[in-house]
């Protein structure tokens, strides 16, 4: 199965890119920008994708590939600066646009073949440049322009190399799609051949080849991740899964019961659990620093899966729920991105971990790996169940983790998903949940005067949570949350709402 290696040179919509292609059938990866020609030979893609990005191709020390693009003889697609990359590479000229373009265009196809095949006269793209390719590369031609941009599409199908100026890859652009489907498949011959079907058959047996006779132990948080990757080692290896569910002291209200209930009886998992609630909050008691509390959870776990394993036997092996995104957010590795923080799946762990770790599904974003556990039987109500972190409330709560402070959380959470749900907007949310603050605010209350704490309302939607926009919720909705949280979680008696999107935020505060 051919798939799409996607070089990264930084854009916000990098992953973005990824899952348009998958969502034509056709697997892709992201890659670091400067990935050797030999290991990208390697991987045999069908086709490479250049990324957008902020830089300059003029500038000094901008990110430039270690490829020859005519060396690798397959198609190349580039994107914005990826278009202005190649351009520079192979003979043209990027110079700074003297009226820059943000926003809509207006597409003039100038020739309906190729990658604008099918494409509309004058449909809407998506424009995000403040460079211009002056002069196109010997052997291009330019098949589509805008009012402020002379090579908003250039091709060379001689070589099979292409560049489009705007981001087909987001929905403002209407035709994007058709974009990537006619560089995929008409001009790449790729198949769409790529589904979580497919998918399924081919972790299964990767994990039985891997795994073999062998024993493994996997964590189980609560949320989605965990289960379906639980799920699909139970699939591959049956009776050799042992799988973990720590109660840290730091999840939910009745949250701990309610799953040991569910993963054993209606899930069929041999599950150990364990409570280690006083271990986890000495550990963090005075630490505040958000980066710290993960490792310190991270760490914890592990400490408790090698203690666990023991009681099971020789175990080799320690399967995590890491999905794509966490991948992408807690590492550098595939760009010039910066880290954005370290997930509990991928930087809390030690280095010198005594387990050899299995994660299927590292590879999939968010909306994928509810798909999968769909196929495997999860019923939808648990599949679309908010995410929930790693670390718990500890990063619901600004400052130090104290038992008075989870109580308070727990409380004010409780309400806040039980007013969502009364409402019917539950399903509509990536998440909804609470922060607490380590501020005080005076009130009044009963006639006297408050000096209490203030908790945060955070209601957001997104796809894979890679982005994400706050939730304009109904006010009565909102007063109804705030009024019951002041009125029944002791020591509160402020409420405010949290409208910041991400980016410039993160969904979670910590």
């Amino acid at each position: 199965m051919k798939k799409v290696i996607i070089l990264d040179f930084g854009s916000q919509y990098t992953q973005l890119i990824a899952r348009k292609i998958r969502e034509l059938g056709v697997f892709s990866e992201i890659f670091p920008f400067n990935k050797k020609i030999s290991d990208i030979k390697k991987e045999n893609p069908g086709a490479i994708i250049l990324s957008g990005g902020p830089q300059s191709v003029y500038d000094r020390d901008v990110p430039r590939p270690f490829v020859n693009l005519k060396e690798l003889e397959i198609p190349v697609l580039g994107i914005c600066y990826g278009l202005q990359l190649m351009s520079d590479l192979l003979g043209g000229k990027v110079i700074p646009s003297q009226k820059r373009e943000y926003g809509f265009a207006s597409l003039k196809v100038q020739k309906k073949e190729g990658l604008l095949e099918g494409v509309d006269d004058k449909s809407q793209v998506w424009m995000s440049h403040g460079d211009r390719v002056q002069k196109i590369p010997p052997g291009f031609s330019v098949t589509g322009k805008t009012e402020n941009c002379d090579s908003a599409v250039i091709e060379n199908n001689k070589d099979r190399l292409f560049g489009v100026q705007f981001h087909p890859e987001v929905i403002h652009t209407h035709q994007g799609k058709k974009i990537l489907s006619n560089f995929l498949f008409k001009i790449s011959g790729l198949k769409p051949n790529w589904n979580i079907g497919s998918f399924i058959d081919t972790k299964v047996q990767e994990i039985k080849e891997l795994i073999g006779d062998e024993k493994v132990i996997c964590g189980l948080s609560g949320g989605v991740d965990s289960l379906v990757t639980s799920l699909l080692l139970k699939q591959a290896v049956d009776e050799n899964l042992t799988c973990i569910f720590v109660n840290n002291g730091l999840l939910r209200k009745g949250q701990y019961e309610n799953l040991i209930y569910k993963f054993r009886k209606e899930f069929k998992l041999e599950v150990a659990a364990a409570d280690a609630t006083e271990s986890f909050l000495m550990k963090l008691k005075g630490v505040v620093a958000p980066e710290e509390k993960r490792k310190i959870i991270g760490k914890e776990f592990i400490k408790i899966f090698e203690h666990e394993a023991k009681k099971i036997g020789k175990v080799k092996f320690l399967a995590q729920g890491t999905i794509y995104s966490d991948v992408i957010e807690s590492s550098s590795v595939t760009g010039p991105s910066a880290s954005i923080k370290s997930h509990h799946n991928v930087g809390g762990l030690p280095e010198n971990l005594s387990f050899q770790l299995v994660e299927p599904l590292k590879e999939l974003f968010k909306d994928e790996v509810r798909e999968l556990g769909i196929k495997l039987g999860v019923k939808k109500d648990f599949i679309y169940q908010h995410p929930f972190p790693g670390p718990g409330l500890a990063v619901r709560i600004v400052g130090e983790v104290t038992n008075d402070r989870l109580k308070t959380v727990r409380d004010a959470d409780a309400i806040v998903i039980e007013e969502v749900k009364r409402t019917g907007i539950y399903n509509d949310l990536w998440q909804a949940f609470v922060v607490l603050l380590p501020v005080k605010s005076v009130g009044v209350m009963g006639d006297k005067r408050t000096y209490q704490r203030v908790v945060v309302v955070r209601l957001v939607q997104s796809i894979d949570g890679m982005t994400a926009g706050w939730f304009q919720a109904d006010p009565s909705l909102l007063s109804r949350i705030s009024t019951r949280i002041v009125n029944e979680v002791e020591g509160v008696n402020r409420v405010v709402y949290d409208i910041t999107s991400k980016p410039p935020g993160t969904i979670e505060w910590e």
